[in-house]
């Protein structure tokens, strides 16, 4: 009885190693093995496992459970790495790709879905830390040895119920 599985030679596309999914005449639908993967990404086989285990990436398994990778994983792996970059967290990114297929190439909308919610996620920090820099800059020119007016380590003079002086540090030293 032949074998039912979606790498069983008959069915199953070609990986790179059998001249698949190098350059020329390379196929969506062409599996890369983790070595593959590894070699066109940069990215070390722990994380691969890591990434497969939250559900990043997605694997199929050979006759001989080797991992086989379809090739349109290999972006989400770059965006994995973009992400980290950017400070995405992978929670945030697994919440994304859970948008998306596995079994075949997401589409150009679906791409330009997860650039949009990323961009706004992004616009949203770059605020924060303009925000926080203004902030910080104000703290540190104002030279209070009270704190009173600093907004960023004292809102609204709020350490000061807690009594005089350096209360923070007395609080640490006590």
């Amino acid at each position: 009885m032949p074998s039912r599985t979606a790498s069983s030679a008959a069915h199953r596309p070609r990986t790179t190693s059998e001249g698949g999914a190098g350059g020329e005449g390379a196929s969506p639908e062409d599996r890369l093995t983790m070595g593959e993967v590894i070699a066109r990404t940069g990215v070390p086989a722990s994380a691969l496992r890591f990434y497969e285990g939250r559900g990043l990436i997605v694997a199929e398994r050979s006759d001989g459970n080797q991992r086989l990778y379809r090739r349109h994983m290999l972006r989400r792996i770059s965006l994995i790495l973009v992400a980290k970059r950017l400070g995405i967290h992978l929670v945030e990114v697994a919440k994304v790709f859970a948008t998306l297929p596995t079994d075949h190439a997401p589409t150009h909308r679906d791409w330009q879905r997860v650039s949009r919610s990323w961009k706004s996620e992004l616009e949203n920090r770059r605020r924060y830390i303009e925000n926080l820099e203004h902030e910080l800059v104000g703290c540190i020119g104002c030279g209070c040895l009270s704190m009173k007016a600093c907004s960023l380590l004292n809102p609204g003079d709020g350490l000061s119920e807690r009594g005089q002086g350096p209360v923070r540090l007395d609080e640490l030293y006590r």
